[in-house]
Protein backbone atom coordinates (compact mmCIF):
# COMPACT_ATOMS: atom_id res chain seq x y z
CA UNK A 1 0.00 0.00 0.00
CA UNK A 2 1.66 3.08 -0.92
CA UNK A 3 2.54 5.70 1.93
CA UNK A 4 1.56 9.51 1.80
CA UNK A 5 3.98 11.77 3.56
CA UNK A 6 3.30 15.63 4.35
CA UNK A 7 5.97 18.30 3.86
CA UNK A 8 5.56 21.30 5.63
CA UNK A 9 8.22 23.75 3.84
CA UNK A 10 8.53 21.63 0.61
CA UNK A 11 9.98 24.68 -1.20
CA UNK A 12 12.78 25.01 0.64
CA UNK A 13 16.21 23.16 0.75
CA UNK A 14 15.57 20.63 2.61
CA UNK A 15 11.41 20.05 1.58
CA UNK A 16 13.36 19.82 -1.87
CA UNK A 17 15.93 17.21 -1.29
CA UNK A 18 13.20 15.05 1.30
CA UNK A 19 10.59 15.21 -1.74
CA UNK A 20 13.08 13.69 -3.86
CA UNK A 21 13.58 11.14 -1.76
CA UNK A 22 10.67 10.01 -0.30
CA UNK A 23 9.68 10.01 -4.34
CA UNK A 24 12.10 7.64 -4.60
CA UNK A 25 10.62 5.11 -1.86
CA UNK A 26 7.30 5.00 -3.71
CA UNK A 27 5.68 7.92 -1.67
CA UNK A 28 2.65 9.70 -2.22
CA UNK A 29 3.95 13.29 -2.07
CA UNK A 30 2.03 16.29 -0.25
CA UNK A 31 3.94 19.73 0.84
CA UNK A 32 2.79 23.16 2.12
CA UNK A 33 4.20 26.36 1.11
CA UNK A 34 2.96 30.12 2.38
CA UNK A 35 0.91 32.36 0.75
CA UNK A 36 2.95 35.10 -1.56
CA UNK A 37 2.44 37.39 -4.07
CA UNK A 38 4.81 35.63 -6.06
CA UNK A 39 5.51 32.28 -4.97
CA UNK A 40 8.88 30.55 -4.98
CA UNK A 41 8.67 27.26 -6.48
CA UNK A 42 12.39 26.97 -8.07
CA UNK A 43 13.96 24.18 -6.20
CA UNK A 44 11.19 21.87 -6.26
CA UNK A 45 10.24 22.91 -10.19
CA UNK A 46 11.45 20.01 -11.51
CA UNK A 47 8.87 18.00 -9.13
CA UNK A 48 5.55 20.10 -9.95
CA UNK A 49 3.97 17.18 -11.69
CA UNK A 50 4.88 14.29 -9.09
CA UNK A 51 4.26 16.06 -5.57
CA UNK A 52 1.07 17.78 -4.61
CA UNK A 53 1.17 21.61 -3.06
CA UNK A 54 -0.99 23.24 -0.54
CA UNK A 55 -1.02 26.12 0.74
CA UNK A 56 -0.95 26.81 4.11
CA UNK A 57 0.28 28.79 6.95
CA UNK A 58 1.95 27.35 10.19
CA UNK A 59 0.57 30.09 11.93
CA UNK A 60 -2.93 29.03 10.88
CA UNK A 61 -4.28 26.35 13.41
CA UNK A 62 -7.74 26.07 10.94
CA UNK A 63 -5.97 25.27 8.06
CA UNK A 64 -3.12 23.19 9.09
CA UNK A 65 -6.23 20.78 10.70
CA UNK A 66 -7.99 21.10 7.62
CA UNK A 67 -4.69 19.82 5.40
CA UNK A 68 -4.07 17.13 7.55
CA UNK A 69 -7.63 15.44 8.05
CA UNK A 70 -7.73 16.29 4.40
CA UNK A 71 -4.69 14.23 3.67
CA UNK A 72 -4.22 11.50 6.11
CA UNK A 73 -0.66 11.19 6.12
CA UNK A 74 1.06 8.55 7.49
CA UNK A 75 4.47 10.59 7.87
CA UNK A 76 4.62 14.09 8.62
CA UNK A 77 7.47 16.00 8.19
CA UNK A 78 7.68 19.37 9.77
CA UNK A 79 11.13 21.56 7.85
CA UNK A 80 9.04 24.34 7.47
CA UNK A 81 10.54 27.50 10.20
CA UNK A 82 11.94 31.04 10.03
CA UNK A 83 15.19 29.28 9.41
CA UNK A 84 17.97 32.29 9.44
CA UNK A 85 19.36 32.39 12.53
CA UNK A 86 20.69 36.25 11.53
CA UNK A 87 16.82 37.78 11.22
CA UNK A 88 15.66 35.84 14.05
CA UNK A 89 17.49 39.26 16.34
CA UNK A 90 14.85 41.43 14.03
CA UNK A 91 12.21 38.75 13.95
CA UNK A 92 12.08 37.52 17.75
CA UNK A 93 7.91 37.01 17.68
CA UNK A 94 7.51 36.07 14.14
CA UNK A 95 10.23 33.53 14.66
CA UNK A 96 8.68 32.51 17.77
CA UNK A 97 5.30 32.09 16.13
CA UNK A 98 6.69 30.30 13.35
CA UNK A 99 9.42 27.98 14.56
CA UNK A 100 7.90 27.69 17.86
CA UNK A 101 3.88 27.71 18.19
CA UNK A 102 4.08 26.15 14.35
CA UNK A 103 5.16 23.15 15.83
CA UNK A 104 2.16 22.94 18.41
CA UNK A 105 -0.21 23.35 15.97
CA UNK A 106 1.13 20.88 13.71
CA UNK A 107 1.29 18.86 16.77
CA UNK A 108 -2.24 19.76 17.80
CA UNK A 109 -3.50 18.91 14.44
CA UNK A 110 -1.99 15.30 13.93
CA UNK A 111 -3.57 14.46 17.78
CA UNK A 112 -6.88 15.46 17.02
CA UNK A 113 -7.11 13.50 13.37
CA UNK A 114 -4.98 10.48 13.92
CA UNK A 115 -2.41 9.76 16.74
CA UNK A 116 -1.21 7.32 14.41
CA UNK A 117 0.41 9.84 11.93
CA UNK A 118 4.31 9.26 12.40
CA UNK A 119 5.86 12.86 13.05
CA UNK A 120 9.21 14.30 12.31
CA UNK A 121 10.23 17.46 14.10
CA UNK A 122 13.35 19.23 12.29
CA UNK A 123 15.49 20.33 15.66
CA UNK A 124 18.42 22.15 15.29
CA UNK A 125 22.04 21.90 16.63
CA UNK A 126 21.70 25.99 17.57
CA UNK A 127 19.57 24.42 20.39
CA UNK A 128 22.86 23.62 22.18
CA UNK A 129 24.36 27.10 21.81
CA UNK A 130 27.09 28.06 24.71
CA UNK A 131 27.82 24.41 24.68
CA UNK A 132 28.18 22.57 27.24
CA UNK A 133 30.32 19.69 26.35
CA UNK A 134 32.10 19.28 22.88
CA UNK A 135 30.94 17.00 21.12
CA UNK A 136 27.41 17.96 20.98
CA UNK A 137 25.39 14.69 21.71
CA UNK A 138 21.57 13.86 22.57
CA UNK A 139 21.90 14.50 26.14
CA UNK A 140 23.89 18.08 25.97
CA UNK A 141 21.96 20.30 27.94
CA UNK A 142 20.65 23.09 25.55
CA UNK A 143 22.06 26.61 26.26
CA UNK A 144 20.14 28.27 23.01
CA UNK A 145 21.96 32.10 22.23
CA UNK A 146 19.33 33.14 19.83
CA UNK A 147 15.53 33.66 19.41
CA UNK A 148 16.23 31.07 16.62
CA UNK A 149 17.53 28.84 18.99
CA UNK A 150 15.03 29.09 21.99
CA UNK A 151 12.18 28.51 19.45
CA UNK A 152 13.92 25.43 18.18
CA UNK A 153 14.02 24.00 22.02
CA UNK A 154 10.26 25.09 22.23
CA UNK A 155 9.15 22.82 19.46
CA UNK A 156 12.14 20.25 20.29
CA UNK A 157 10.80 19.77 24.06
CA UNK A 158 7.01 19.64 22.66
CA UNK A 159 7.62 16.71 20.42
CA UNK A 160 9.27 15.34 23.59
CA UNK A 161 6.21 15.60 25.54
CA UNK A 162 3.56 14.97 23.29
CA UNK A 163 5.52 11.66 22.48
CA UNK A 164 5.41 11.12 26.45
CA UNK A 165 1.35 12.33 27.24
CA UNK A 166 -0.11 11.23 23.87
CA UNK A 167 2.14 7.95 22.42
CA UNK A 168 2.50 9.56 19.45
CA UNK A 169 5.54 8.60 17.29
CA UNK A 170 7.16 12.23 17.21
CA UNK A 171 11.00 12.36 16.77
CA UNK A 172 13.02 14.81 16.69
CA UNK A 173 16.60 15.22 14.56
CA UNK A 174 18.99 17.46 15.80
CA UNK A 175 20.37 18.26 12.73
CA UNK A 176 24.12 20.20 12.46
CA UNK A 177 24.49 22.99 9.63
CA UNK A 178 23.68 21.02 6.41
CA UNK A 179 24.14 22.85 3.61
CA UNK A 180 23.70 22.32 -0.81
CA UNK A 181 23.84 24.44 -3.97
CA UNK A 182 20.17 24.98 -2.78
CA UNK A 183 20.78 26.89 0.18
CA UNK A 184 19.30 30.67 0.75
CA UNK A 185 22.39 33.47 -0.30
CA UNK A 186 20.97 34.51 3.41
CA UNK A 187 23.67 32.04 4.37
CA UNK A 188 26.94 32.15 5.49
CA UNK A 189 28.09 28.75 3.16
CA UNK A 190 26.34 29.63 0.64
CA UNK A 191 27.25 33.58 0.55
CA UNK A 192 30.42 32.78 0.45
CA UNK A 193 30.40 29.79 -2.91
CA UNK A 194 28.24 32.31 -4.56
CA UNK A 195 30.60 35.30 -4.23
CA UNK A 196 33.60 33.62 -5.01
CA UNK A 197 31.84 32.76 -8.54
CA UNK A 198 31.07 35.77 -8.93
CA UNK A 199 34.84 37.42 -8.10
CA UNK A 200 35.87 34.65 -10.27
CA UNK A 201 34.11 36.08 -13.46
CA UNK A 202 34.63 39.80 -12.88
CA UNK A 203 30.42 40.00 -11.53
CA UNK A 204 31.57 41.27 -7.91
CA UNK A 205 34.71 42.76 -5.97
CA UNK A 206 34.71 41.77 -2.52
CA UNK A 207 32.86 39.44 -0.15
CA UNK A 208 32.44 40.64 3.12
CA UNK A 209 32.09 38.49 6.22
CA UNK A 210 31.89 38.57 10.20
CA UNK A 211 33.47 35.44 12.37
CA UNK A 212 35.62 33.76 10.33
CA UNK A 213 36.80 31.78 14.01
CA UNK A 214 33.34 30.19 14.58
CA UNK A 215 33.39 26.39 13.89
CA UNK A 216 30.61 24.24 12.46
CA UNK A 217 29.85 20.80 11.52
CA UNK A 218 28.63 20.88 7.88
CA UNK A 219 27.25 17.93 5.79
CA UNK A 220 25.49 18.07 2.87
CA UNK A 221 21.51 18.08 3.02
CA UNK A 222 20.99 15.61 0.02
CA UNK A 223 22.30 12.97 2.80
CA UNK A 224 20.42 14.09 5.71
CA UNK A 225 16.48 13.62 4.40
CA UNK A 226 17.60 10.28 4.45
CA UNK A 227 18.52 10.43 8.40
CA UNK A 228 15.16 12.63 8.88
CA UNK A 229 13.08 8.76 7.08
CA UNK A 230 15.18 6.57 8.87
CA UNK A 231 13.90 8.14 12.15
CA UNK A 232 10.13 7.31 11.14
CA UNK A 233 11.22 3.67 10.08
CA UNK A 234 12.24 2.70 13.36
CA UNK A 235 10.30 0.22 16.06
CA UNK A 236 10.24 3.49 18.70
CA UNK A 237 10.25 7.13 18.42
CA UNK A 238 13.33 8.44 19.59
CA UNK A 239 15.90 11.77 19.03
CA UNK A 240 18.96 11.74 17.30
CA UNK A 241 21.80 14.11 16.65
CA UNK A 242 22.61 14.62 12.93
CA UNK A 243 26.33 15.48 11.82
CA UNK A 244 29.67 14.69 10.14
CA UNK A 245 31.43 14.90 13.67
CA UNK A 246 34.23 17.06 12.05
CA UNK A 247 34.05 20.65 12.76
CA UNK A 248 35.74 23.72 10.46
CA UNK A 249 36.29 27.58 11.01
CA UNK A 250 34.37 29.66 8.18
CA UNK A 251 37.80 30.72 7.52
CA UNK A 252 38.11 27.05 6.37
CA UNK A 253 34.99 26.72 4.30
CA UNK A 254 36.27 30.41 2.83
CA UNK A 255 39.94 28.70 1.82
CA UNK A 256 38.41 26.12 0.50
CA UNK A 257 35.67 27.68 -1.78
CA UNK A 258 38.22 30.14 -3.43
CA UNK A 259 40.67 27.31 -3.62
CA UNK A 260 38.68 25.69 -5.83
CA UNK A 261 39.12 28.89 -8.65
CA UNK A 262 42.18 28.89 -7.65
CA UNK A 263 42.16 33.07 -5.81
CA UNK A 264 43.44 34.14 -3.01
CA UNK A 265 41.09 35.25 -0.28
CA UNK A 266 43.12 37.62 1.46
CA UNK A 267 42.77 39.67 -1.54
CA UNK A 268 38.86 39.32 -1.75
CA UNK A 269 37.42 38.77 2.08
CA UNK A 270 36.52 41.72 4.11
CA UNK A 271 35.35 41.65 7.58
CA UNK A 272 32.61 43.43 8.66
CA UNK A 273 31.55 43.84 11.87
CA UNK A 274 27.73 44.62 10.87
CA UNK A 275 27.88 40.69 10.32
CA UNK A 276 28.84 39.63 14.41
CA UNK A 277 25.94 38.26 16.12
CA UNK A 278 24.53 39.64 19.13
CA UNK A 279 25.05 36.56 20.74
CA UNK A 280 28.04 34.11 19.52
CA UNK A 281 27.34 30.11 18.91
CA UNK A 282 31.57 29.59 18.78
CA UNK A 283 32.04 25.62 18.23
CA UNK A 284 29.45 23.18 17.11
CA UNK A 285 30.60 19.38 16.46
CA UNK A 286 27.73 16.51 16.57
CA UNK A 287 28.47 12.76 18.03
CA UNK A 288 26.13 11.32 16.03
CA UNK A 289 27.16 7.73 17.17
CA UNK A 290 23.71 7.03 17.83
CA UNK A 291 22.40 7.92 14.43
CA UNK A 292 25.16 5.48 13.06
CA UNK A 293 24.96 2.37 15.29
CA UNK A 294 20.57 2.48 15.68
CA UNK A 295 19.82 4.11 12.24
CA UNK A 296 22.17 2.67 10.15
CA UNK A 297 23.27 5.95 8.75
CA UNK A 298 26.58 8.10 7.71
CA UNK A 299 27.12 11.06 5.88
CA UNK A 300 28.30 9.91 2.23
CA UNK A 301 29.51 13.49 1.59
CA UNK A 302 32.49 15.47 2.81
CA UNK A 303 33.14 19.14 3.24
CA UNK A 304 35.43 19.69 0.28
CA UNK A 305 33.32 17.58 -1.83
CA UNK A 306 30.18 19.92 -0.43
CA UNK A 307 32.35 22.72 -0.89
CA UNK A 308 33.21 21.47 -4.64
CA UNK A 309 29.50 21.37 -5.93
CA UNK A 310 28.20 24.18 -4.25
CA UNK A 311 30.96 26.39 -6.06
CA UNK A 312 30.55 24.74 -9.42
CA UNK A 313 26.64 25.28 -9.19
CA UNK A 314 27.33 29.00 -8.55
CA UNK A 315 29.82 29.13 -11.34
CA UNK A 316 27.09 27.82 -13.59
CA UNK A 317 24.77 30.19 -12.25
CA UNK A 318 26.81 33.25 -12.91
CA UNK A 319 27.62 32.41 -16.08
CA UNK A 320 24.78 32.24 -17.46
CA UNK A 321 24.11 35.78 -15.43
CA UNK A 322 27.52 36.97 -17.41
CA UNK A 323 26.08 35.67 -20.62
CA UNK A 324 22.83 37.84 -20.66
CA UNK A 325 24.64 40.69 -19.18
CA UNK A 326 26.93 40.37 -22.65
CA UNK A 327 23.53 39.64 -24.88
CA UNK A 328 22.35 42.72 -23.50
CA UNK A 329 24.93 44.89 -24.15
CA UNK A 330 25.60 43.68 -27.57
CA UNK A 331 21.92 44.27 -28.20
CA UNK A 332 21.59 47.85 -30.90
CA UNK A 333 20.08 50.46 -28.74
CA UNK A 334 15.95 51.17 -30.61
CA UNK A 335 15.27 54.87 -32.02
CA UNK A 336 12.78 56.43 -30.75
CA UNK A 337 9.58 56.40 -33.04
Amino acid sequence: MQRTALITGITGQDGSYLAEFLLSKGYEVHGTYRRASTPTFDRIHHLIDDIHIHQTDLTDQASLYKLVKRVRPSEVYNLAAQSFVGASWDQVLATGDVTGLGTARILEAIRCVDTGIRFYQASSSEMFGKVHQTPQLETTPLHPRSPYGVAKVYSHYLTINYRESYEMFACSGILFNHESPRRGLEFVTRKITNAVARIKLGLQDELRLGNLEAKRDWGFAGDYVEAMWLMLQQDTPDDYVIGTGVTSKVGEFVELAFAEVDLDPSKYVVIDPQFYRPAEVDILLADPTKAKTQLGWKPKTDLKQLVQMMVQSDLEQAERELALQNSESSQPLRKAA
